[in-house]
C-alpha cells in the first residue's frame, strides 16, 4: 500500500481555540496517518475520540459519511472548524456526544484510543449494541500508550484482537466482534465525599473519577461564603466544587460549566442526589469555556484550571478561562482558583485584573483570588 501523510490530503488542519503559541502544534498524530492507510469498506463510518477533526476532515475529503463521537465540545467545535477552513461539506458528519446512543450499524468504525481506560471501556461497550460480525474495527494510539490491559478490554468486550508492527512510533489495534454474549458493567464510580453525608457519582470520563482530587481538596476550604447572584464552577468536572459552592451561598445560583458531556452529567446526578432542594438553584451546561455568557453578570466565577490539553502541556485553556471570567464577572466580582504553586497564574491574573490575592496556601497548592474593578 502506498504510504502517505497527512499533507498528501492537501488538507489545512489547526488545532482549536487557537491561542498564543499553541496555534502552531500540529494537530493530527502518526496514529491517524496509520488508521487512515488501511484498506476499509464503504458504507458508514464512526469515529471516536477524534479530537480536532483530522480523521473526520480526511474522510470526508473521501466522499464517506462520517459519525463524529466524542466526550468533548472542544473535539466537536474543532472537528467543524477544520472542516470549514478545508471547505468540506458538514452535512457528511454526524456529531453525537458521549451520553447519546449509537444512531446506526456502521460498517467501519475507527477509534483513537482514549489514555483512560474506564472511558475506552465505556465506548466498546456502547459499540456492541450496534456492532455485526462484518464490522471493521480499527484502534489507534502511540505505541506506548497501547498496554496489555488495553488489548485485553478488545478481547473481553469485542472479540478476538491483534496488533500491528509500530510505526512511527504508532500501533494500530485490530478486532472483530466475536463475543456473543457479555454481561455489561457499569464503569461509572461512587465513592463517599470526605467530611458529607454526600455519595459523589463520577461517569468514565470525568478527572479524578476515584476519588477526590487533592487540589479541589484542598480549594474546597478556601470558597467564598455568603454571595448573592450568580456563581460558576467553571471546568466543573464532577462538581464537587459547586456542591459546596450551593452550601456556602444559599443566596446565590451555581452554574455547573464543563466542555465534557459526562462531566455536566455527573455534576447533575450530584446535585439531584445529594441537594435535591438545591436543584432550583442549579444549572448545567456543556459549553467551550464561558464563550456565549453573558457580560458583567456573574458575582464569582470558581476554577480549577487545566494545564494540559489531550496530550500537550499548555497553559492556554487556563488563560481562555481567565479571560472569559474578566468578561462574565460583574464589576465587584470575583475569580478564586486553585493552582499548582509552580504555575505562574499570580502573574497572569495581576495582568489581566490588576490584582491578585493569595487565599490560602500549602506546599503544593495555591488558591488565588482577583477581582474585577472598574
Amino acid at each position: 500500500m502506498t504510504v502517505f501523510e497527512m499533507s498528501d490530503y492537501s488538507l489545512n488542519l489547526q488545532r482549536f481555540p487557537r491561542t498564543g503559541d499553541d496555534s502552531a502544534l500540529q494537530a493530527w498524530d502518526a496514529a491517524d496517518e496509520y488508521l487512515l492507510q488501511q484498506e476499509i469498506p464503504q458504507g458508514p463510518v464512526f469515529v471516536f475520540n477524534d479530537n480536532f477533526g483530522a480523521l473526520t476532515c480526511a474522510l470526508v475529503h473521501q466522499g464517506r459519511q462520517v459519525w463524529h463521537i466524542s466526550d468533548s465540545l472542544n473535539s466537536q467545535q474543532s472537528a467543524q472548524q477544520n472542516l470549514a477552513l478545508n471547505g468540506l461539506d458538514e452535512s457528511h458528519v454526524t456529531f453525537v456526544d458521549s451520553m447519546t446512543a449509537l444512531p446506526l450499524i456502521p460498517a467501519v468504525v475507527l477509534i483513537k484510543v482514549p489514555k483512560t481506560l474506564a472511558l475506552l471501556e465505556f465506548q466498546l461497550g456502547t459499540l456492541r449494541d450496534v456492532l455485526q460480525p462484518d464490522t471493521v474495527i480499527i484502534g489507534g494510539a502511540k505505541a506506548k500508550d497501547i498496554h496489555n490491559s488495553t488489548l485485553a478490554l478488545f478481547e473481553r468486550i469485542i472479540g478476538e484482537t491483534k496488533t500491528s508492527l509500530a510505526k512511527k512510533k504508532a500501533r494500530l489495534i485490530f478486532s472483530r466482534f466475536t463475543v456473543a454474549e457479555m454481561t455489561p458493567r457499569d464503569v461509572a464510580e461512587r465513592w463517599p465525599l470526605e467530611g458529607t453525608p454526600y455519595i459523589i457519582h463520577n461517569h468514565a470520563n470525568v478527572f479524578s473519577r476515584q476519588s477526590l482530587d487533592i487540589g479541589a481538596r484542598f480549594f474546597m476550604r478556601h470558597l467564598p461564603r455568603g454571595l448573592e447572584g450568580e456563581i460558576i464552577d467553571l471546568g466543573c468536572g464532577n462538581g464537587v466544587i459547586g456542591l459546596k459552592a450551593l452550601v456556602e451561598n444559599p443566596e446565590a445560583n451555581v452554574h455547573f460549566v464543563d466542555e465534557s458531556w459526562m462531566a455536566v452529567a455527573s455534576a447533575q446526578i450530584n446535585a439531584e442526589t445529594n441537594l435535591p432542594h438545591e436543584l432550583s438553584r442549579c444549572r448545567f451546561t456543556v459549553n467551550n469555556v464561558l464563550s456565549g455568557f453573558a457580560p458583567d453578570s456573574y458575582s464569582a466565577v470558581l476554577c480549577n484550571p487545566p494545564f494540559h490539553q489531550q496530550n500537550a502541556i499548555t497553559e492556554h485553556v487556563a488563560w481562555q478561562m481567565f479571560r472569559d471570567a474578566f468578561r462574565c464577572l460583574q464589576y465587584g466580582g470575583e475569580l478564586r482558583i486553585v493552582a499548582n504553586r509552580h504555575l505562574d497564574h499570580d502573574r497572569k491574573l495581576k495582568k489581566l485584573f490588576g490584582n491578585c490575592q493569595v487565599v490560602g496556601s500549602d506546599t503544593k497548592f495555591v488558591v488565588l483570588r482577583s477581582v474585577k474593578l472598574r
